[in-house]
């Protein structure tokens, strides 16, 4: 932190006496990421680092999610549902044609969400394809989705990456070189530096885009990051700036500040089906030993919501269950001796590379070590995690955050790296809470479902992640908050 603060403070007094170097054109902007994507086609990886450069941009769906979290048509331009709410008649934009110029049509709808619902495809949200019953093309511009059962958040599901519309012509290359029908198309992708983007000329409503080029860097080290923007080679790194740094960028009217939501609830994922963690006193014990507040203070600092469950607070169902495991070590301890473990034992934290897991990892092994537990830390790649934690469940702890709304559901599948072994009841739970209609009726199952996680301690639910961002002043358009995983461009200009 030490090393961190005065490296930064030696760049600002140089930045100071210096003129910000611009942007390399007035309709291009650079934009910086965390974490590179493992492919860009987001229905083969739940990578959100694939949605935040396609969703929107490149690939689109029938709706799509703007920046107040309210669903707008995409390339759907209408729809009307069945009185007893289990048709949807989506009405397309005419004329609309994919980046390698093909046109689109209702046979491509089709196709995309057939895809996506097929097991053999192994979209990773094909869950959420669950109240689908079919989905036709009765004419060009027209598609339709029946329902097994109504299924009010249909709409929210067709603007998530998952539910992307692709072309069957294209779609075998769409992992190195997707093809959509978004304001922007794939120009190229420098491995482990940076995507680029151009505006792409087939779009429909191309003269409302005002950038000709983006520029996606990806730059794990928090301390590149600040160098970055302070030194102009970055415009804009919209999730997860340093928060320690945040001071700084405050004081220097280059740069806008933003403070806003995601809908990530940051958890220490536990695998519970492996030794002791299949024994529901160690998992409590991991979260009375675990302080949520040290933990937002030392890592985030103070930026972010403690969260009880895996539920967001923006959402109207949320409750907070933050006193269900209030910190107390001493509860702890005295768990673990009742499990059979009075003297604690090891395990491993395997740590993606975003600050708050990295760092958060130092916090929660020193917080565990006060009840007897030994973690041992072991740092991953990004395509790692992906493999030996969420793939191949190979792990005892980790810590990331989830950033898809309404993400509950992932407790009531089958085979999740958790290996929870409540996910029947869950799943349950969840298909009440599609089916219901009235919408305090289902807010009260949703309810029913964070006290039931909260109690099973399926993880540690520790902080909603903040939306830490900071960009030129004079650019205008950038999302405030995340209600889903998008760095969407469609209104991003200079001013």
């Amino acid at each position: 932190m030490r090393k961190f603060t005065i490296a930064a403070l030696a760049l600002a007094a140089v930045a100071s006496f210096a003129v910000s170097a611009p942007a390399a054109t007035r309709d291009t902007v650079r934009l910086g990421m965390v974490l590179e994507p493992p492919v860009l086609d987001p229905t083969v990886s739940p990578a959100s680092a694939i949605r935040e450069i396609v969703t929107n941009n490149l690939l689109e769906g029938l709706t799509r999610i703007t920046a107040d979290g309210s669903i707008k048509p995409a390339l759907a331009q209408s729809w009307t549902v069945s009185p007893n709410g289990l048709v949807y008649t989506f009405k397309l934009h005419t004329g609309v044609r994919y980046h390698d110029g093909s046109p689109f049509s209702s046979a491509d709808v089709v196709y995309s969400l057939r895809r996506a619902m097929d097991p053999a495809a192994a979209n990773p949200g094909r869950n959420l394809f669950r109240a689908i019953d079919k989905v036709e093309a009765p004419d060009p511009a027209t598609a339709t989705i029946t329902l097994k059962y109504p299924f009010a958040t249909l709409p929210y599901v067709l603007a998530i990456g998952d539910s992307s519309i692709v072309s069957e012509k294209t779609v075998a290359n769409n992992r190195t070189n997707p093809v959509g029908t978004g304001p922007f198309k794939f120009s190229r992708w420098v491995k482990g530096d940076r995507v680029e983007l151009i505006k792409a000329d087939t779009y429909r409503d191309k003269d409302k885009i005002k950038l000709n080029r983006t520029v996606f860097r990806f730059i794990p080290d928090p301390n590149a990051v600040v160098n970055a923007l302070l030194a102009g080679d970055l415009d804009a790194f919209p999730l997860g700036v340093p928060a320690e740094a945040i001071a700084q960028f405050k004081k220097d009217k280059r740069f806008k500040v933003s403070i806003g939501m995601t809908e990530g609830e940051t958890i220490l994922a536990i695998n519970n089906a492996k030794k002791p963690f299949d024994d529901l006193r160690v998992r409590r014990a991991l979260s009375l030993a675990v302080d949520r507040h040290a933990i937002i203070d030392g890592v985030m600092s103070g930026y972010g919501a403690p969260i009880g469950s895996h539920f967001s607070p923006l959402h109207p169902a949320y409750i907070d269950l933050t006193g269900v495991y209030p910190h107390d070590p001493a509860k702890a301890k005295a768990l673990l001796a009742e499990a059979g473990h009075p003297n604690g034992f090891q395990v491993t934290l395997r740590l993606p590379p975003p600050q708050y897991a990295r760092k958060g990892g130092e916090v929660i092994a020193a917080q565990l070590a006060k009840v007897g537990i030994q973690a041992k830390l072991e740092p991953l790649e990004w395509a790692q995690w992906l493999d030996q934690v969420l793939a191949r469940k190979d792990y005892d702890l980790t810590i990331i955050s989830h950033t898809e709304a309404l993400d509950y559901d992932r407790y009531g599948r089958d085979n999740y790296y958790w290996n929870y072994a409540g996910n029947k009841d869950v799943a349950a739970m969840v298909e009440r809470a599609d089916r219901e209609i009235n919408p305090a009726e289902r807010n009260g199952i949703l309810q029913e479902i964070q006290k039931r996680l909260a109690l099973d301690a399926v993880n540690v639910f520790m902080f909603q992640l903040p939306k830490i961002a900071v960009w030129r002043a004079n650019l205008v358009g950038l999302w405030e908050n995340s209600p889903s995983p998008s760095n969407d461009l469609t209104d991003v200009y200079w001013k």
